[in-house]
């Protein structure tokens, strides 16, 4: 990736892959110097809100796959909806999501508590049947029977946000890392595999880990063995939940850089669930933002944070440390998921209908009234008035 320009603002660094450097970073996003030597490196100036130009909808290639490859993993059409209590209406906690991640590519999928995210992980991993829609892994559709997931499982893995509660306090380091080799039985060389998994997410030597329990790791060296118990498989993709919220400032830059290494040396995808968008401008080559159940914007980490379109892309933006302006303070929480408001479904809460800027731009009645479609592609916005700034210019 090239440099891109962006407003000035507060100075920060982005943890980045060998190809990604001289990139403007956004005001506050985290650094870390860890010690995965020639992964975190870079220095920029921070983005403010923007200016910027695009369409409602778009798409865009894809940065993680080659030319001409399908992705990894897709989602089209995903709905999961839960059924309300004592005849209540269902939940659509994730309501129609269109979301790709290549092969080789990190996705950060960002957005406030209770937006559908984690769900919509779930939903990809088959830990929960979609309502609706379907997920293509390697241009297969996903089947849900016991043993096809079994089998899928073994490609794609999960890292949880807290490695405390990830890790049974009774099993030793060794037996955590094998226990998925055990489940998937595998028949090869356990004791070796274990070791280089635990090589690889940075514990070594590794033999000196086998007998430890987890109350006996810091908090950095147990989201290692986390990560070590998926990458024991060799899978092809990664969901990382929150995968560093609940570490220490100066462990968080060693685990981004670790998995931007493991990118590097083993072609490893991931999809990154976060609420903070420095650390998806630390590791992701994509962002998609999701608000009530629906990505709003999308598109290359470098322009969705450093040229942000959606309103409530700026508004997150805003509150970083150090970012330019006044934060914008969206009022109350987002709405449940049971009462999804009609038109688009940010409008009761966005600064710029609230401003009088819709107006001015002619489409205040569409955001109360018009629903957006779902939003298709790599990169794009779903929001009536940034399409219509992108047609005046």
């Amino acid at each position: 990736m090239t440099a891109v320009d962006g407003p000035t603002g507060g100075l920060s660094a982005r943890a980045t892959a060998p190809e990604k450097t001289g990139t403007d970073a956004p005001a506050g996003a985290e650094t870390g110097t860890g010690t995965e030597t020639g992964t975190v490196t870079g220095t920029g100036t921070g983005i403010g809100t923007g200016t910027g130009t695009g369409t409602g909808t778009g798409t865009a290639a894809g940065t993680g796959a080659a030319a001409g490859d399908g992705p990894l993993l897709a989602a089209s059409g995903l709905s999961v909806v839960f059924p309300g209590r004592h005849g209540a209406a269902p939940a659509r906690a994730v309501d129609g999501v269109d979301l790709a991640v290549g092969a080789g590519e990190i996705v950060a999928l960002v957005g406030e508590s209770g937006c559908g995210k984690t769900t919509l992980a779930r939903a990809l991993l088959g830990l929960v049947s979609p309502s609706a829609g379907s997920v293509v892994f390697g241009g297969r559709p996903l089947s849900y029977t016991g043993r096809a997931l079994k089998a899928y499982r073994r490609r794609v893995q999960l890292v949880l946000q807290d490695p405390t509660g990830s890790l049974n306090p009774r099993h030793t380091v060794y037996d955590a890392v094998a226990e998925g080799l055990r489940i998937h039985g595998y028949d090869g060389d356990e004791r070796k595999a274990v070791a280089e998994a635990l090589s690889r997410a940075g514990l070594r030597p590794p033999e000196r880990f086998f007998l430890r329990y987890p109350h006996e790791l810091s908090g950095g060296q147990r989201q290692r063995v986390v990560i070590a118990g998926a990458l024991v498989l060799r899978p092809e993709l990664v969901v990382a939940d929150e995968p560093v919220a609940s570490l220490d400032a100066s462990v968080r830059g060693e685990i981004l850089a670790l998995l931007l290494r493991l990118r590097d040396e083993l072609g490893l995808s991931a999809l990154v669930v976060t609420h903070d968008l420095g650390l998806a401008w630390n590791i992701a080559d994509r962002v998609a933002v999701m608000y009530l159940g629906r990505i709003v914007e999308t598109g290359p980490v470098e322009e969705v944070l450093t040229d942000p379109r959606h309103p409530y892309t700026r508004a997150l933006l805003s509150v970083l440390p150090d970012a330019p302006g006044e934060p914008v303070v969206l009022g109350g929480e987002t709405p449940d998921p049971s009462r999804i408001p009609g038109g688009c479904r940010f409008h009761a809460r966005c600064q710029v209908l609230a401003s009088g800027a819709a107006r001015e731009a002619g489409v205040a009645e569409h955001c109360r009234t018009r629903e957006l479609p779902v939003l298709t592609g790599s990169a794009g916005v779903a929001c009536h008035w940034a399409a219509a700034r992108a047609g005046e210019g």
